[in-house]
């Protein structure tokens, strides 16, 4: 029974990364007939009202009373809003293949932060297999922006931006799980995402003057399909897990199991949407992955 308690949080970290690398290809296909500001509002929405009904019917329990809410609310203005902005925007600039790997950067992230968050300071190896990443996605960046394989320098940048954000929420995440449950932080994070999200699209949507055709990508299978997918697979399940995990396991072990993400979203890219994967990609890979094991394999 205790080995059982010891393995969950490893198995639902794996499920976990499995869930995301697939919610990029499902973004691109979303993106494809919508704006990332619609995706992001009925993503998040479709998410909130699925569990206020499951809290409705006291299938799950949420309690907020006489807790710390600014480090909650701070949680969830990172991720979703923040991380997600960044993200969405820039897998509009992006392969699908090309934001999986900057993904891979969560777990250095997360260990140049806990030297100022946490006090947790890498020895001269560890800081050698981080230099190493970041020269991976150095190289990918260089190659693809010179190649025009779709790929812009402001994409990557983007998505350099989701990278510092989820970092931020594995330290945050990790620090409040002791005030929480995963399913409160969960909710909040859905309640948060929904009312921003959903706020800057109708402002965005009056602006341009297209307010009455808001529901327009709900005639789209393909839309509704993948908000089905991000709403409740990526967003509550896989959210769920991830704080579930980060109250089990310290942030720094958890966040290597990003690298499964990223082999998942560039198999998906290649295979189903049929995205280009050339030889300096598959060097960059080697480079990010490999310095992403060595800086936590050397800890």
């Amino acid at each position: 029974m205790h080995n059982k308690h010891n393995i969950l949080p490893y198995i639902t970290a794996i499920i976990t990364s499995i869930i995301f690398g697939l919610s990029f290809l499902f973004s691109k296909r979303a993106l494809s007939v919508a704006s990332p500001l619609m995706l992001l509002s009925f993503r998040f929405l479709a998410a909130f009202t699925v569990m206020s009904i499951l809290i409705a019917l006291k299938v799950i329990k949420v309690n907020y009373k006489n807790k710390p809410l600014r480090w909650l609310l701070l949680l969830a203005v990172i991720e979703p809003v923040v991380y997600f902005i960044f993200e969405t925007y820039g897998l509009q600039r992006t392969a699908s293949s090309v934001g999986g790997l900057m993904i891979a950067l969560i777990p250095i992230a997360v260990t140049v932060m806990a030297v100022y968050f946490l006090d947790e300071k890498p020895s001269a190896i560890e800081t050698a297999f981080i230099i190493t990443s970041v020269a991976g996605v150095a190289l990918i960046v260089v190659m693809g922006s010179s190649g025009g394989e779709g790929s812009s320098v402001i994409g990557v940048l983007l998505l350099m931006g989701a990278v510092l954000s989820a970092a931020f929420f594995n330290i945050i995440s990790r620090k409040i799980s002791k005030d929480f449950s995963p399913m409160e932080i969960t909710y909040f994070m859905m309640a948060l995402g929904a009312v921003s999200f959903n706020v800057m699209a109708v402002i965005d949507s009056a602006a341009r003057g297209e307010l009455h055709n808001y529901f327009m990508p709900l005639k789209s299978t393909t839309f509704v399909t993948s908000v089905v997918y991000l709403g409740i697979l990526s967003s509550i399940i896989a959210y769920f897990l991830i704080n579930y995990t980060l109250s089990k396991i310290e942030a720094s072990k958890s966040s290597v199991f990003s690298n499964i993400s990223t082999i998942v979203s560039i198999v998906a890219g290649v295979i189903f949407l049929k995205e280009s994967f050339q030889v300096y990609h598959i060097v960059g890979a080697v480079m990010i992955l490999g310095g992403v094991w060595g800086a936590n394999y050397f800890k």
